[in-house]
């Protein structure tokens, strides 16, 4: 473990174990970075995020594009030989949308 660091351990009811990991899993976080930020969200309202420039983004999709983005994400995870996270795939679209918006002038 990390100079600095403790460990957290709790026992919490199992539909909100459920939840925090398909979030955490969302998210593309480990659990220790997960359960982290969301401690610095409840207790200092995000700030050292905030000081960072880091701000997060969440949204609800279809159950059913939810399902695709996942076997799609399994699928270049195997052709790239290395994990591709929600996280990174969403942000990798985001940027290349806002590239592609300031090279056609509308940015």
């Amino acid at each position: 473990m990390a100079e600095n660091q403790k460990n957290l351990c709790a026992m919490i009811p199992s539909e909100l174990h459920s939840r925090v990991r398909a979030a955490r899993e969302q998210a593309g976080m480990t659990l220790s970075a997960y359960i982290t930020e969301l401690l610095i969200n409840y207790y200092e309202g995000g700030s050292e995020q905030m000081e960072k420039g880091i701000r997060t983004m969440a949204f609800q999709m279809p159950e059913e594009m939810f399902e695709r983005l996942k076997r799609h994400l399994e699928r270049e995870s195997a052709r790239t030989g290395k994990k591709v996270s929600q996280k990174e795939f969403v942000l990798g679209l985001i940027q290349r949308a806002l590239d592609e918006a300031e090279r056609m002038g509308s940015g």
